[in-house]
């Protein structure tokens, strides 16, 4: 598969999965978020550069940042559900941890620079 087809069919395999998951979330939040919480996008990530680079150190690397820039994601699905609890309206709460999320993940990579992790 080359050419415009390729991109295409990895966009719409990737866009269909969300689609699946944000559906069964809806009529069964835990299934849905156990179905979400699986690396599959990182798994079709990884597939896609093997597809794309057979380079397996460029894979590597991907899945070690991978995990990596995880970590820092992790407080907002406990922030995003204690700001909604509290009262706070949807997109604020979103939009605060979000901006969050973004913050650690300038700290992880300042913190991961001195034990010499370069993301």
């Amino acid at each position: 598969m080359s050419g415009l087809l390729y991109p295409v069919v990895k966009a719409a395999l990737s866009g269909i999965i969300i689609m699946l998951i944000s559906e069964i979330a809806r009529r069964y939040a835990a299934l849905g978020a156990l179905i979400a919480s699986l690396p599959l996008i990182s798994l079709l990530a990884i597939i896609w550069l093997w597809n794309d680079t057979g380079d397996a150190e460029r894979i590597a690397a991907h899945a070690e940042a991978t995990f990596w820039y995880v970590l820092p994601t992790l407080p907002m699905f406990l922030a995003l559900p204690l700001m909604l609890r509290g009262g706070m309206e949807f997109w604020a709460a979103l939009g605060i941890a979000c901006a969050m999320t973004v913050a650690l993940y300038l700290a992880a990579i300042w913190i991961a620079s001195f034990f010499g992790v370069k993301l």
